[in-house]
């Protein structure tokens, strides 16, 4: 009997426990949360028509065929599912009667202020396939935050298949209150980047010379390398004139320019990029880690709100991944005849900085402003909205 109780007496204890363990998981990560799967339908973008005259081989000056060869894509569409959990600001309104996890609608400002909106822990997980204009992506991205009184943790990682993006980032700072509604912070961030930004691969091969300083690789021979080839000809005008040039052929013999300036201007631009992807994509993801702060200072009432932010990651940039040299700390060590090995690197700065303004000038007019400059590697974005509002009475 008594080893009955004994074993019921464990059951009761454990049973709470684990209500106790779900009920803190419910409180701190599934509370307030949102669980969505949405998308949307919408025509492609709309192409001009482009048309091509094909004339008949037997009746050259006959009436030609005339061919639509406009591309007509598919209708675009998106869809997709995640979980947020996420503090608002007192001046931020939900968008809408539903979560859809368009993020360029939805976006928030609390996804780049150093300081939450709340305490506690914040996440964003969401994950979409997107086709645009034909053209089918995946977009993901990854947020998450803890914010206490002294510190601030966040992870952030994001891709973004549209503009070939892909990001990731972790940091970790001290974060200072001073007073109500101003804070500082200092840490450090660890950042990724896929793009070799400021290696330029096609202007290297280009710039590499000889012992006598002559070129070693000129322009026209990378159609050599990719299989088109050229062609001499020579040609006598009505007046007597006689001129010579190169036509091209593509790898499958067909005539793609007619002269050498046409080529390059019209083929070669292709060949460069092909040229430049082939030579990144041989290159592994870059990472890097280096000091950041920040500040944020919240001001909010229902007629005025203020609400400024900033982050400096700092020029002491160390990178942990990838090869070096290939980075954004050599973007100025390639020139005429390769790399610039006694040159140890140039430092730069990187800065994201925001401003909300918000007023009630009387119960019918206000006043908004709201940008966001963000300047990261060669990368600069910047997005504003301002304007004036009257509700008629």
């Amino acid at each position: 009997m008594k080893k009955t109780l004994l074993i019921i007496l464990v059951l009761l204890i454990s049973n709470v426990a684990n209500a106790q363990f779900f009920k803190k998981v419910y409180e701190d990560f599934l509370k307030y949360g949102t669980i969505y799967a949405a998308g949307n339908i919408e025509n492609a973008q709309s192409v001009q028509p482009n048309y091509f005259i094909r004339t008949n081989p037997d009746d050259f000056y006959g009436i030609p065929q005339v061919e639509d060869r406009a591309k007509y894509h598919p209708f675009n569409y998106r869809y997709g599912f995640g979980i947020r959990k996420l503090g608002r600001f007192g001046y931020e309104r939900k968008p809408g009667n539903f979560w859809t996890g368009n993020q360029a609608v939805e976006k928030q400002v609390g996804l780049s202020a150093p300081t939450s909106a709340v305490q506690g822990l914040e996440y964003l997980l969401h994950i979409e396939k997107e086709r645009f204009n034909g053209n089918e992506f995946n977009n993901k991205r990854l947020f998450v935050r803890h914010t206490g009184d002294y510190h601030i943790a966040k992870f952030e990682a994001r891709e973004t298949g549209k503009i070939d993006f892909e990001y990731m980032s972790g940091e970790l700072r001290a974060r200072l209150p001073i007073g109500k509604k101003f804070s500082i912070s200092a840490g450090a961030i660890y950042r990724t980047h896929q793009r070799p930004y400021g290696y330029n691969p096609v202007e290297i091969w280009l710039n590499e010379i000889d012992e006598d300083g002559d070129p070693v690789n000129y322009w026209y021979t990378l159609g050599f390398d990719y299989g088109y080839d050229d062609w001499y000809y020579s040609s006598t005008d009505e007046s007597g004139n006689t001129f010579g040039d190169w036509y091209w052929t593509n790898p499958n013999g067909d005539i793609v320019a007619w002269t050498d300036a046409q080529f390059r201007d019209q083929i070669m631009p292709m060949l460069l990029n092909r040229y430049n992807q082939e030579a990144w994509s041989e290159l592994d993801s870059f990472g890097e880690v280096a000091p950041i702060v920040g500040f944020d200072f919240y001001h909010y009432k229902s007629n005025f709100w203020l609400h400024a932010y900033g982050n400096w990651i700092l020029p002491y940039h160390k990178y942990v991944q990838g090869n070096e040299d290939f980075s954004y700390l050599h973007r100025n060590s390639w020139g005429k005849g390769g790399h610039n090995d006694l040159l140890d690197g140039e430092q730069w700065s990187d800065y994201q900085a925001g401003l909300v303004f918000g007023v009630k000038l009387s119960k019918s007019i206000g006043l908004f402003i709201e940008g966001e400059y963000t300047k990261f590697w060669d990368s600069e974005m910047f997005n504003s909205n301002f304007g004036i509002n009257y509700t008629f009475r």
